[in-house]
């Protein structure tokens, strides 16, 4: 519900005119309000002219299109490439403007706050994503600085030092963009300041050296994804020669562990990036996605001393010793994220999965089982298993071969849970073909009945809606769920893979060549 004064606000800002003539007269502390009421209204002009006269000492997105006691909405999740742009060159002129009547008090502008999400609500249709917000950020940082040269010697410009606080996403096409920012940050007024760091599609010497440009010592998350190859022996240089303090979260990219290529003499890496994540003591989320570690979580994560609050063991082939030592860590009491898709839980070591699940059950917020072989006979288990996890927001099972009897049994203990939001579930295994067999291949994937879908989807909806849980969403998204990051650069990923490909063939044919 919008308050009088945000109707007044949006009024206002509507005649992009006026509202420019009038911000010289308007009070210090109006100016949130009324960023908040151009940005709903997509108000570009009149977001640049606010931000290039910000009277305030701080600048913080999230906090100004969240929830408000004039308008309660929240959206931060509107990454609207007209308002992002206009804040960012608005930010460039504040810095040049000399012609403010007041002293210039910005010191920290925090741009983290926005959320990248699939359903964009604003009217443009067109978004500002984490990748394009890094590389526009990083040239509007070169521009200023040709443009302060160009002015000579400006006190009103050189005395200006502004924080800006980012999320980078980095990859090789705006990789050098990026570091020529980074390096002249200290000449710059808008100094970067990196909060999150994700890197794709860059070699390991551009990462490492790019990793030290971004000040380490203040980083709080760290993603290495997709086509980095960075591998366990690597993973310990970066240890070695790099520190992060303050790293809350690290994501590393496929097969950064592989200990079925074991040698005697890689033991005593694994032990040494262990004892390195345990100087990480606010590390709370750890992901290691499709990571083979047969046998060896408890060498990776019990010299931890901080508890996980995330962690995502999916496809890591763990086995009996592995699912033990989880249930009996000093994490599973802290859980609030984890992933274990990808692993025969309920057969090769249901006791110890539902050990686990029981130690988690008091702080789990989200649990992904998905391709893990849950079958019809498991779901009493698998019931039993979740009816405690009260505090249960996201359950994703995909890939597992239930039939619509089971999904129905399920979806009615799903309503019981009362802080659900959030299921996908799989497509029934009756509505494919007797001959289909699990998991199903990419190919496979679509060729079901999809009017017998249809049907039995309605009934599990009709499940939740007849208790009264219409706030539940339940969906089937074949192909995994929406990937912001994935979505804004899979062009480039995809030509990367390609890349890759043919040089491996190259050198395959090389080698050939060689021996003959």
């Amino acid at each position: 519900m919008k308050s009088l004064r945000f109707i007044s606000a949006q009024a206002l800002v509507s005649n992009v005119q006026l509202a420019r003539k009038s911000l010289s007269s308007v009070a210090h502390n109006l100016f949130p309000l009324l960023f908040k009421a151009s940005y709903l209204l997509e108000q570009g002009e009149v977001i640049h002219d606010l931000v290039e006269n910000w009277p305030l000492a701080d600048f913080n997105i999230g906090k100004l299109l969240g929830t408000t006691v004039d308008y309660q909405e929240d959206i931060s999740s509107r990454a609207c490439c007209v308002c992002l742009e206009s804040c960012l060159a608005g930010l460039r002129d504040y810095v040049l403007n000399c012609s403010l009547p007041y002293s210039k008090r910005l010191k920290v502008v925090d741009l983290t706050g926005i959320k990248d999400v699939e359903v964009q609500l604003c009217k443009c249709k067109k978004t500002l994503g984490r990748w394009a917000r890094t590389e526009l950020l990083s040239k509007l940082c070169f521009e200023l600085l040709v443009e302060m040269q160009r002015l000579q010697f400006n006190p009103c410009i050189f005395d200006i030092a502004i924080d800006i606080l980012i999320d980078l996403f980095v990859t090789e096409r705006n990789y050098e963009l990026v570091v020529q920012a980074l390096l002249m940050r200290c000449h710059c007024p808008l100094k970067i300041r990196c909060v999150a760091f994700r890197a794709d599609s860059l070699t390991l010497r551009k990462l490492f050296y790019i990793i030290k440009l971004t000040d380490p010592s203040s980083l709080r998350k760290l993603e290495v994804v997709h086509n980095i190859r960075l591998e366990m022996e690597h993973l310990e240089v970066l240890f070695n020669n790099i520190h992060f303090p303050l790293l809350t979260s690290l994501s590393l990219p496929a097969r950064a562990f592989n200990v079925q290529r074991f040698a005697a003499e890689d033991e005593p890496i694994l032990v040494t990036i262990g004892e390195k994540m345990s100087q990480m003591t606010q590390l709370t989320e750890l992901s290691l996605a499709f990571s083979t570690l047969t046998g060896k979580i408890r060498k990776l994560l019990s010299p931890l001393k901080t508890p996980l609050k995330l962690l995502d063991v999916s496809n890591c082939a763990l086995n009996h010793a592995d699912m033990a030592y989880l249930a009996n860590s000093l994490h599973s009491n802290h859980l609030e994220v984890l992933d274990l898709s990808g692993h025969n839980v309920a057969d090769l070591y249901p006791s110890t999965f539902f050990k686990l699940l029981s130690h988690c059950s008091h702080t789990l917020k989200s649990l992904i089982l998905e391709e893990c072989n849950i079958q019809d006979i498991h779901v009493n288990m698998l019931i039993l298993g979740l009816i405690p996890c009260r505090k249960l927001q996201e359950f994703k099972f995909l890939g597992n071969p239930l039939s619509s009897r089971a999904l129905k049994c399920l979806f009615n203990v799903f309503s019981d849970l009362p802080k659900l939001k959030y299921i996908e579930f799989p497509v029934p295994r009756d509505c494919y073909p007797n001959n289909v067999t699990y998991p199903i291949d990419d190919a496979d994937l679509s060729k079901f009945d999809h009017q017998k879908y249809e049907s039995v989807s309605e009934e599990l909806n009709n499940i939740l809606l007849h208790a009264n849980r219409e706030d539940i969403k339940a969906s089937t998204p074949l192909f995994g769920g929406y990937d912001a990051a994935i979505q804004e650069t899979g062009n480039e990923l995809g030509a990367y893979l390609l890349k890759s490909f043919k040089d491996t063939l190259e050198n395959f044919n090389k080698a050939l060549q060689e021996m003959n």
